[in-house]
């Protein structure tokens, strides 16, 4: 086999651009005229120290000139811990209702100089997670639903976390625990129903994984709210898909079904439209009841009765986070932070 011989002509590599040095507190405490500890002082937002505003305005303009952010890990070395607040990032559907309240919270925490860090657990057990979590040495640590046990909170405190606490139905033991009855969002929806007359009354369990924290505590609420009457409970298994809702749709009628209390408004918006689509009128054949108070249920035809459930506000949280960091001695506390009341719209 005949080979070829090419030759490469021997160019010089393009010169590699010099790499910018990291701007320090140094630097920018030379262009702001002022001295290194001022410039802590100021983006450390240190009260303790009075300095002026003029005095502030030039180190924060400075700083953005030079592209300086302080050094997170000299902060908490100085501090004797860190500003970081981890949130263990729910690994199931939570809704809109969460997710705002997890933006209020953040927000909230930034307003006090925290810094909020999301992390994912997908794979990951409690107590896995939590040694997870213990490898950044957070300050804070939330987490939501049930998420976490007792060998994983002593993990996290070894680690220095000086605050944990816990939101959901359960309290862990030494955990702050907002405790969130979800429990109460079904005896609304099932008191609600019974008093319009509906005796034969479905619940839906979302089939999605996970969801079963909130899910049977909802069930097991609208039977304890009817318990002892003439009305009857039918467990309705649901996916969140258009076909799940369908085929649930089509047995409707056979199930003699008249109302339906459908987990989150959601659930009772995808269930709506598959009933309507079957012919089944609503309120006439079938009450609809959801929860969450979205504003998408205002907006159908008929409006849709709901659940309105009461979080607690980002700020009130973050007080507490705040408060526990500041005293990480005290007793755990305990709070019911979840109400519940009915919205009655057309649909019921």
């Amino acid at each position: 086999m005949p080979y070829v011989m090419v030759q490469i002509p021997n160019t010089p590599s393009a010169a590699l651009p010099t790499p910018r040095s990291v701007p320090t507190s140094a630097d920018v405490a030379r262009l702001a005229g002022v001295s290194r500890a001022t410039v802590s002082y100021v983006l450390n937002n240190t009260s303790a120290v009075r300095i002026s505003e003029p005095t502030r305005r030039r180190v924060h303009e400075a700083a953005k000139e030079l592209g300086y952010v302080p050094h997170a890990a000299a902060r908490s070395l100085r501090a004797g811990h860190s500003r970081m607040v981890l949130m263990a990032a729910p690994a199931i559907p939570m809704g809109p209702l969460y997710g705002q309240f997890i933006t209020d919270l953040q927000w909230a925490l930034s307003r006090l100089d925290y810094t909020v860090v999301q992390y994912g657990t997908a794979g990951l057990r409690a107590d896995e997670a939590a040694r997870a979590w213990a490898e950044l040495r957070p300050v804070a640590v939330l987490v939501p639903g049930a998420g976490l046990g007792t060998e994983g909170v002593a993990v996290l405190k070894r680690a220095g976390a000086r605050a944990v606490v816990t939101l959901g139905p359960e309290r862990v033991d030494g955990a702050h625990a907002l405790l969130m009855d979800h429990d109460a969002v079904g005896r609304c929806a099932g008191a609600h129903l019974y008093a319009r007359g509906r005796r034969r009354i479905g619940v839906v369990v979302p089939e999605e994984a996970g969801l079963e924290t909130y899910s049977r505590p909802r069930l097991e609420g609208v039977r304890r709210a009817l318990y002892g009457t003439d009305a009857t409970v039918t467990e309705l298994p649901l996916g969140y898909t258009e076909e799940s809702a369908a085929e649930l749709a089509s047995r409707w009628r056979e199930s003699g079904i008249d109302s339906v209390f459908a987990y989150s408004d959601e659930y009772a918006m995808l269930l709506m439209r598959a009933l309507q689509d079957e012919g089944v009128r609503i309120p006439e054949d079938t009450a609809v009841v959801g929860a969450d108070d979205l504003l998408l249920g205002r907006l159908l035809r008929p409006r849709l009765t709901t659940i309105h459930i009461e979080l607690p506000s980002g700020r009130e949280l973050a007080e507490l986070v705040d408060r526990v960091v500041r005293d990480p001695g005290g007793v755990p506390e305990t709070h019911e932070v979840l109400g519940a009341s009915v919205v009655r719209r057309e649909s019921s």
